[in-house]
């Protein structure tokens, strides 16, 4: 057992209160079970309790065993003063005096076959824990709990966007800039030009804004890309464009062994990607401006529908010409940088300025896009999820990794409506 099931049926009272009394023989009278603490401290606030016909407020701390207060070394802690209440599953203490507060066993007061039926959740080793049941969850509390874990998802993310805000001075346009770049390298090239873009900083770009040239001689040559000789007439005004700008702005290129070519597909080699990034550039002077913004998703794809210059509609490489090459930002690939930089980015934006509107365009853009398609969605599907946006997708992906994954089952909105249809049949 864990401490979580004590924590669910306290919070649901979901055990005796048929003469409830501590384990000393002090009567109890719940007001106000509080609400769940998930900071540092007792497990439950402001709870309201008459003990002995005395009004306490203060928390409730739970253990498994009366004497995880003294192991836990809480009667040393100051944030443990104001507990007014010991929940514990069983007692275990003959000399209850050890513990200078309340103390509360629900061991026998808690429901066999509740007890049993959380167990079996933990036990199964599917896919998910709930995987024979989650078909008979009424589709309003599935929902309402995808709504729930996408907003957590969104959140989390978004604080990857804090530590970029944080590193450029709070310049919503550099890190509108390096969280696009770092998206552009999808996940296998990501650290590479995220490394390319922190050495490069924008106002370089802005410079020559209006020159497609000297944009991509910035970007080929800060990845390391124009060292050694060229034949093509291309690849030669790239590196002498770039040795100028090198040498104007002293900067220093990434090594291009730190860009992986292997087990990619031509489309996502990051030349390409580099290409297609330059004219995203070269046609957007504010992309934060815009993002932040746009009220349309065709604004948005409009954005990203960017073609790459006409050497690389036939080159994967400097000097190595090929027939055709996948020149245009794919819906996969526009998926991904919605996904990933766009959406964090607004939601972001939303919690600093506490503009919860950014939150709801974050997920209306979501909305737009149709589900993810990998093994996880795959596996939903079976069960009988039917996600229709990757706002959906988005919200399985988090149902399955925060809460199905690591089985904490009674902190999930479905876990908690499985237990608690049982609960109402015995």
């Amino acid at each position: 057992m864990r401490e979580d099931f004590l924590h669910f049926i306290w919070q649901n009272l979901y055990f005796s209160q048929e003469n409830l009394q501590t384990i000393s023989g002090e009567p109890i009278k719940i007001i106000d079970t509080g609400k769940y603490n998930p900071n540092e401290g007792a497990d439950f606030e402001n709870v309201i309790l008459h003990i002995a016909g005395k009004t306490h407020k203060g928390y409730v701390e739970m253990h498994l065993k009366t004497s995880d207060w003294l192991k836990h070394h809480h009667n040393q802690n100051p944030k443990y003063e104001n507990v007014v209440l010991h929940v514990v599953w069983e007692n275990d203490l003959q000399d209850t005096s050890l513990i200078p507060i309340p103390t509360l066993e629900l061991k026998e007061r808690t429901n066999p076959t509740l007890l049993h039926n959380y167990r079996q959740l933990l036990a199964k080793k599917n896919f998910v824990p709930c995987e024979n049941l989650f078909a008979d969850v009424e589709k309003i509390f599935v929902l309402s709990t995808w709504d729930k874990v996408l907003v957590q998802r969104l959140e989390r993310k978004s604080e990857k966007v804090r530590e970029i805000w944080e590193n450029t001075q709070k310049d919503w346009e550099e890190t509108t800039y390096r969280l696009l770049a770092e998206s552009f390298g999808f996940k296998i090239n990501s650290k590479a030009f995220l490394k390319l873009a922190s050495q490069t900083p924008l106002k370089f770009f802005f410079k020559h804004q209006n020159n497609l040239l000297q944009i991509e001689a910035l970007l080929f040559g800060q990845a390391g890309f124009l060292e050694g000789s060229f034949q093509d007439e291309y690849a030669q005004n790239l590196q002498k464009e770039y040795q100028f700008l090198r040498h104007k702005y002293q900067l220093q290129p990434i090594e291009a062994s730190e860009w992986n070519f292997l087990r990619l597909r031509p489309a996502n080699f990051p030349t390409i990607r580099l290409a297609q990034f330059a004219q995203i550039l070269f046609h957007n002077a504010n992309l934060f401006s815009l993002l932040l913004y746009a009220e349309k998703f065709s604004t948005l794809k409009k954005i990203f529908a960017v073609q790459v210059s006409a050497y690389w509609q036939n080159h994967y490489h400097l000097d190595k010409p090929t027939e055709k090459t996948a020149s245009k930002l794919g819906k996969s690939s526009f998926q991904n940088l919605l996904i990933n930089a766009i959406v964090p980015l607004l939601v972001f934006y939303g919690k600093i300025y506490q503009k919860p509107e950014y939150l709801d365009k974050a997920i209306y853009f979501l909305e737009q896009l149709p589900a993810e398609s990998n093994h996880i969605i795959e596996k939903w599907q079976k069960l009988g999820a039917e996600p229709t946006s990757a706002a959906d997708s988005q919200a399985l992906l988090e149902l399955y990794q925060t809460f199905c994954e690591p089985k904490k089952c009674l902190q999930c909105g479905i876990g908690t409506e499985i237990l608690r249809k049982n609960q109402v049949k015995n």
